[in-house]
């Protein structure tokens, strides 16, 4: 039997140098944390895994990178609805500031948060009154970790919405279906892996966010000290051991959670074919 042709020539080279590249851009580095962090013993590894001051800073960080990467679902739809199905003045403008946390340096989105939501800060003064903090607070972290969040939520949506044909929205009324069961039975079930890829991409940025972060949160031990800020004080204490076991706990916890949604993602894609057919 012969070989199958193919279009690009060049498979093996090709794999090749791909597995080279990803082997030296991500496994090998990674390979070099989970090595280092070997060398605090196991009994530093349980003095880290049982310390009250590094559970509640990772609890703080995947939690408020999980409701903050929640919220760009559905606000991050919503707004790439808008930007696809409508026109109206100044669309070009929203549109290019939907980009502007990737451009904006996060140190600086970190200090005009705290300037705005500060209890002397534009909103802040009015929201004090009222017994609503924001600012060293966890809403503050999560309101942070929204911002750097919805643009991936954004421009993951919005082609994949670009694509669906409004004939099927036709079609759907044609036969009958009120809104509520279009946007149930047509649409969501095709924007559905989108909108995972766009959360998990959200919830990986804001679980390792640090910048935008540290400013607003205030740092104040077991209340809004978040993970990253504890490998960053273990680094400033030499202890290099320490740092990277925090991280490969991160590695681990935020892997074990992109697999998952991997996981329901490749299901929904299968389903999502199934019924286009």
């Amino acid at each position: 039997m012969s070989q199958r042709s193919r279009v690009l020539p060049g498979f093996g080279l090709s794999l090749g140098f791909t597995l080279a590249y990803v082997s030296l851009i991500v496994l090998i580095p990674l390979s070099a944390v989970f090595i280092k962090s070997l060398g605090i013993g196991w009994d530093g590894l349980w003095e880290i895994l049982t310390s009250e001051r590094i559970l509640k800073s990772l609890q703080l960080s995947f939690s408020a990178a999980l409701i903050a990467a929640l919220v760009n679902v559905v606000f991050g739809l919503l707004l790439a609805w808008c930007l696809v199905r409508y026109t109206f003045p100044g669309k070009r403008i929203v549109d290019a500031l939907v980009d502007l946390p990737f451009a904006l340096p996060t140190a600086v989105a970190g200090i005009a948060l705290t300037s705005l939501y500060a209890p002397t800060g534009w909103i802040g003064q009015y929201l004090t009154p009222l017994g609503i903090e924001v600012a060293y607070t966890p809403i503050g972290i999560t309101l942070a970790l929204i911002f750097i969040g919805l643009p991936f939520v954004v421009r993951t949506v919005q082609p994949v919405l670009s694509d669906i044909e409004t004939e099927l929205e036709e079609a759907a009324s044609a036969l009958g279906a009120n809104r509520w069961q279009t946007i149930t039975k047509i649409i969501l079930p095709i924007l559905f892996p989108a909108l995972l890829t766009g959360f998990a991409l959200a919830f990986a940025r804001g679980v390792g966010e640090y910048g935008s972060v540290i400013f607003i949160a205030g740092n104040q031990p077991y209340k809004t000290e978040i993970a990253p800020l504890m490998i960053i004080s273990r680094l400033e204490e030499y202890d290099y051991a320490g740092a990277t076991t925090i991280a490969v706990v991160m590695l681990i916890l935020s892997f074990g959670i992109l697999f998952l949604i991997n996981l329901v993602q490749a299901w929904a894609s299968r389903r999502t074919g199934r019924v286009a057919q």
